[in-house]
């Protein structure tokens, strides 16, 4: 009986040790600035692979944003870096989805290395007074970007433009590692790359600013 446990116990811990061995490159992609900075377009990032998962090839950029900021496009939404661009067209490349339970993409990924709606419309939601709600339709795209890769732990510059009347979008990659013919790395859905902020969330943080510099100005005098 004790050789039975013991082998039993070895065998949970032979698990337990392989499994985060087995998922250790999904979600190291990383994109600076991260949320929940709110920057205007255009806006520069960078991003870059930490820890495992060095290198990722064929990095895709994965925009994600609200049926407004879809509704407001004026044009094409631009991904740009040394080199080269990718543009997203309004009616050709975005897809809508409402299901909260439905993944992004819905195929050619690991379990791991996709987001599901609810997590989207939970990040689009910040800082608003009223968040998304379960039944509203947000808008995604996806394409290759950064002429291939690979992603490395050499952080490379990229630039997003989004010209949008009422602009709201996150900034997510994915990509592949050492192996993998589907993608099986991203950024994970705590931090995804920026947030374009509506025009009030602007004006507040002016405001916020504002009263803070004159608080500091009466301070030192």
């Amino acid at each position: 009986m004790k050789k039975l446990k013991l082998l039993l116990s070895l065998a949970i811990m032979l698990v337990i040790a392989t499994v985060p061995l087995a998922k250790a490159e999904t979600g190291t992609i990383r994109i600076d600035p991260v949320w929940p900075i709110m920057l205007e377009s255009p806006a520069d990032f960078t991003i870059w692979v930490q820890g495992a998962g060095d290198p990722t090839s064929d990095p895709n950029i994965l925009l994600a944003m609200t049926e407004a900021s879809w509704n407001g496009l004026t044009g094409d939404v631009v991904v740009s870096w040394s080199g080269g661009s990718v543009s997203f067209d309004k009616n050709t490349d975005f897809t809508a989805v409402t299901d909260n339970s439905a993944n992004v993409p819905p195929s050619g990924t690991t379990e791991g290395a996709r987001y599901t709606v609810a997590s989207l419309k939970d990040h689009l939601s910040y800082g608003l007074s009223v968040p998304i709600s379960s039944t509203e339709t947000i808008y995604w795209a996806m394409k290759p970007f950064l002429d291939g890769g690979p992603l490395t732990g050499t952080p490379q510059p990229f630039t997003v433009t989004l010209p949008s009347t009422d602009p709201r979008m996150l900034v997510y990659a994915l990509g592949k590692t050492v192996g993998s013919e589907i993608f099986d790395n991203k950024v994970p859905p705590t931090i995804p790359g920026f947030m374009i902020p509506e025009l009030a969330t602007i004006v507040l943080a002016a405001a916020s600013f504002g009263a803070f510099a004159l608080y500091a100005v009466k301070r030192r005098k």
